[in-house]
């Protein structure tokens, strides 16, 4: 369920940045998706914005996408780590039986 909410957040995250492109840059709808996928991915622009408005949402959406990286790893990880705790977790009682 988890992984359900991070891809969900992912699709938003994506479908937000190429609305934005194709409305402030004038992209078609597949650069405006591979642009898109290649910001969020980490690897940069694949068409640099040429408008002053399009630059800065790329700068915005650049630091955004930063923050929905760190919350989306968050969200899948933090069950694994909960049960990793869970686990390791020694109760008072097992250690009164060692003295």
């Amino acid at each position: 369920m988890h992984i359900l909410y991070a891809l969900l957040i992912l699709l938003f995250t994506i479908a937000t940045g190429s609305i934005a492109h194709v409305h402030l840059e004038s992209l078609n709808w597949f650069d405006a998706i591979l642009n898109t996928a290649l910001v969020v991915s980490g690897i940069g622009p694949y068409i640099i914005p040429e408008t002053a408005t399009g630059k800065l949402f790329l700068s915005a959406y650049s630091m955004v996408v930063g923050l929905v990286f760190a919350a989306t790893l968050g969200i899948i990880l933090a069950p694994v780590a909960h049960r990793m705790l869970h686990k390791f977790h020694l109760d008072e009682s097992d250690e009164d039986k060692d003295d």
